[in-house]
């Protein structure tokens, strides 16, 4: 019997134009989901949602907005009639100590990382209660910056901290409506993320940079969108109906050491 399916189960997916949000996108919908793709950026957006096919539909959200977040999942609850997944996927970063991190970054990064994980997991809730049979998954990309002090990751490792605090809290206080709650917490995963602020604070040792981030996982790579995204479809799946309140690491062994 097939194992890890998402047979017509609605997944949204925020940030899912780009990285480890597209790879999500398309892992869920090879295992049968129907999906929203979630995403500020409408040419990205639109892009996967070209690549997938009539099981995809692009709805431009920005995280930052609680009524932007709220529109896409009623728009994506009247469409398909329900939502299951909500993956709070959508994050930006920064690269610098304390005293780098001037009050501008570290606003921008709670806006979207703490506070946009606040709106999509409130309007996915409140969706997740009201609906027929109630009840469903939420599965927040948090990091394992947020287990561990990175050298000049301040404000990151500040989110997604939280990312994982509000995680479990979430699986806390819905458990029993059927909801359940996860993070992952990956390592370094080589994205366009990944690229963006290696151009943006690293643009003069940008080989260099890229291979040390390769180095500083044991396992000698960075990771791949892709595998973040199969852990994903695993939470979103029915086999993993025990599994609430864990923020699950995927790291190639960085934390171990």
């Amino acid at each position: 019997m097939a194992r890890f399916q998402l047979n017509e189960k609605i997944v949204l997916v925020t940030g899912g134009g780009s990285g480890i949000g597209a790879a999500i996108c398309r892992a869920t919908a090879e295992q049968g989901a129907r999906v929203v793709v979630a995403e500020l950026d409408a040419n990205r957006g639109r892009q996967v949602v070209a690549d997938l096919g009539d099981t995809a539909m692009f709805q431009q959200t920005d995280v930052t907005d609680l009524a932007s977040v709220q529109n896409a999942v009623a728009i994506a609850a009247q469409r398909f009639g329900r939502l299951d997944v909500l993956v709070n996927c959508a994050g930006i970063g920064h690269v610098g100590s304390v005293q780098e991190t001037e009050p501008a970054d570290f606003d921008r990064l709670m806006a979207v990382n703490v506070r946009g994980v606040y709106h999509g997991s409130r309007a996915a809730v409140d969706q997740m209660l009201a609906q027929d049979p109630k009840g469903g998954v939420i599965i927040n990309i948090a990091s394992v910056a947020g287990q561990i002090g990175v050298p000049r990751r301040f404000a990151y490792c500040a989110t997604k901290g939280a990312v994982i605090a509000m995680t479990r809290q979430l699986a806390v206080d819905y458990v029993k409506e059927g909801i359940r709650c996860n993070a992952i917490c990956p390592g370094t995963v080589y994205s366009p993320f990944v690229e963006g602020y290696v151009e943006r604070f690293h643009h003069d040792t940008r080989e260099q940079t890229i291979a040390e981030l390769h180095a500083r996982q044991p396992i000698g790579r960075m990771g791949r969108p892709d595998e973040i995204a199969d852990l994903t479809v695993y939470l979103a799946s029915d086999e993993a109906g025990f599994m609430t309140g864990s923020a699950v690491v995927i790291d190639g062994a960085w934390t171990a050491t």
